[in-house]
Formats: structure tokens, C-alpha cells, sequence
């Protein structure tokens, strides 16, 4: 059985990345599982807050649910052609104190989509300096960018797109393929 920590990058109720990653695991092959994370409750980075009392829960919980994965996927909105700063943050909160060695040689994608013509490029390219500083394992033979998103997602934020589920089905596929269920 191979895991993956899927993260979604927004907050928004009916948001297409959080959709998307929703579809991407219910298009995981049999023998992979996509565990989804909750990222709602990691509070912005503080090393005061640190310092005081520690690593928040919700931060504990993502950073188990990691040590747990044989591998990660970002699911990335992109604002402003760069990273959110919601999942940045909570990526910067998984790699403080013991979090940094989960992250080394761990196995890595990022797929996203957007309402504009580029789908998630910026972002994509944009996470690369943060995965090679945590030292992980970023997966290049895939690429998943989804453009125009608001016409391939419903008002709740599902996918209703075949083709765009052809394509997350082939991309999940090969991603989990490239683990090959052994541990990072």
C-alpha cells in the first residue's frame, strides 16, 4: 500500500484545488491512498507562539500524517504568479524542529488549477527553491496544470471534467508509481 499526504493550498469552501484534490483521490489506482490534510486550523507562523508553546496540534497532526506518507502532494492555488501564503505557511510550520528530516528524500508533485490561461505554472515553478531546500524528492516526469478551472468545476468545487480527470488519473498514477510504496 503506498500513501500520500495530499494538501490543498486554499481555504475556500468551494475551492477548485481543494476539489482537485478531492478528485485526485478518488482517481488514486487500487493500492495507493491520498490522505487528505487539514490545513484550516495552522495558525500564521509566530516564533514567538513557537518559543511559548511549542508546535501547534494542527501542525503536529500534518507533520505525523507526513512522517506516516511515503509521499506528498501539493495541491497549489497560485496568487499574485507565486505560492500561497496559507500553504507556504504551513509548510514552514512542518519543517521546524524534527519536521525537517521528514521532509528529506521525501517524494513530491504539485498539480493546481486556476481560472486563468497558465493554470498554476507560476506556482508550480515557484515551489521548486522551497522542495530543494526541505531536500525532497520532487517528481519531474509529470505536470498538471489546470487552466480555465472555473468551467471544469462545479459551484461546490467538483470536478466535472472527463478530460481533466483523464489527465489527473494518469498523473496520480504515475506519480504513485514512481514511489513505488517504499518508505522515504
Amino acid at each position: 500500500m503506498t500513501t500520500i499526504l495530499g494538501l490543498s493550498g486554499s481555504l475556500r469552501r468551494a475551492s477548485l484545488n481543494s476539489g482537485l484534490l478531492r478528485a485526485a483521490a478518488d482517481a488514486a489506482p487500487e493500492g495507493v491512498t491520498i490522505t487528505i490534510g487539514d490545513i484550516a486550523q495552522v495558525p500564521l507562523y509566530d516564533g514567538d507562539l513557537e518559543a511559548a508553546s511549542g508546535i501547534p496540534a494542527a501542525v503536529t497532526t500534518l507533520t505525523d500524517q507526513l512522517a506516516a506518507a511515503d509521499g506528498l502532494l501539493l495541491v497549489s492555488p497560485e496568487y499574485n504568479n507565486g505560492v500561497p501564503g496559507v500553504l507556504k505557511n504551513v509548510i514552514d510550520w512542518m519543517s521546524r524542529g524534527q519536521g525537517m528530516a521528514i521532509f528529506k528524500g521525501k517524494p513530491v508533485a504539485v498539480i493546481g488549477a486556476s481560472p486563468g490561461n497558465f493554470g498554476t505554472a507560476h506556482a508550480q515553478s515557484h515551489w521548486l527553491p522551497v522542495l530543494r531546500m526541505l531536500a525532497t524528492r520532487p517528481w519531474w516526469e509529470g505536470r498538471l496544470m489546470v487552466s480555465r478551472a472555473g468551467d471544469l468545476f462545479d459551484d461546490q468545487g467538483n470536478l466535472t471534467d472527463d478530460k481533466t480527470r483523464e489527465r489527473l488519473v494518469e498523473f496520480v498514477a504515475g506519480f504513485a508509481g514512481s514511489i513505488g510504496g517504499g518508505r522515504s
